[in-house]
């Protein structure tokens, strides 16, 4: 069952501030879960809710910075706070190019978290309503049968109904009867709206090929 509550992930192996983090997180109605090492986050589950990582950089054995690269290798898009007592420029920087929301140094002010907290959380609630919405788009799309599917590949490239006919070798009334089942299994009330379907599977099926590639 899904947690309506958002979690935030504390990974620090300094036990005070885990302590003062978790604190300050659930006084304001966050769900907590703390960590002293990358290995303990890995070897526990995570709720199907919004979500967020704040992540210490100096951390015993894989630094945080080490651990933010291996969740983006792994296709783990949490979004991550980072935090460290001895920030450089080029620490924040790498983190910063890998993804991270914000950059942190000890000692911070509470708001200073909570407010880098409340811009994860929107950007992973974001993530999670765009992957969702996929999910389903691609769910709609296996219900096409072969031939409508590359009815809607034609058409989503902008060829007439009698260049598409002429493509797969079928009568122009065909292709209108196929047509007209696509935008009603898709659920596309337009042509446009179909195109901007069509790129939305395209661009998930090229980064789907570039994590397996990784």
């Amino acid at each position: 069952m899904k947690n309506t509550a958002p979690v935030i992930y504390i990974i620090d192996d300094d036990e005070s501030l885990r302590h003062s983090l978790d604190h300050l997180f659930r006084s304001v109605g966050f769900a907590t879960r703390t960590y002293v090492s990358t290995q303990d986050f890995l070897a526990t589950d995570r709720p199907d809710t919004d979500a967020c990582l704040v992540l210490d950089i100096r951390l015993q054995g894989t630094s945080g910075l080490d651990f933010q690269e291996q969740l983006n290798e792994a296709g783990v898009h949490l979004p991550i706070i980072l935090m460290t007592g001895h920030g450089d420029i080029p620490m924040s920087v790498r983190g910063m190019k890998a993804g991270a929301i914000d950059f942190l140094t000890k000692p911070f002010r509470d708001q200073e978290m909570l407010d880098a907290v409340a811009s994860a959380l929107k950007v992973d609630s974001k993530r999670r309503a765009n992957h969702g919405f996929l999910v389903e788009l691609e769910s709609r799309y296996q219900s096409l049968t072969s031939r409508e599917q590359q009815v809607m590949s034609l058409v989503t490239k902008g060829l007439l109904n009698k260049q598409v006919a002429g493509d797969l070798g079928i009568s122009e009334v065909t292709v209108k009867i196929h047509r007209g089942s696509v935008m009603k299994k898709m659920s596309a009330r337009t042509l446009p709206d179909l195109v901007r379907m069509a790129d939305a599977l395209k661009q998930r099926a090229t980064k789907d090929a570039g994590n397996t590639t990784v």
